[in-house]
């Protein structure tokens, strides 16, 4: 289920990683936003997307 809409999108392509201030991508099917260069990928739970080091996965 995409629960990211269009105007969604704009917005997430606003948003910085919090670590690196760097940018961040959109992976739609695991809902998460993606920062390569600090190794995390923040999740998005119900449209929102959760900016906290402590909720972010870890990239191998």
């Amino acid at each position: 289920m995409n629960d990211v809409t269009q105007a969604d999108r704009k917005m997430l392509e606003s948003l910085v990683c919090p670590v690196t201030h760097g940018p961040l991508a959109y992976d739609p099917d695991r809902q998460e936003l993606v920062s390569k260069s600090a190794g995390l990928a923040f999740p998005i739970r119900g449209g929102i997307p959760i900016m906290l080091v402590d909720e972010a996965r870890r990239l191998d």
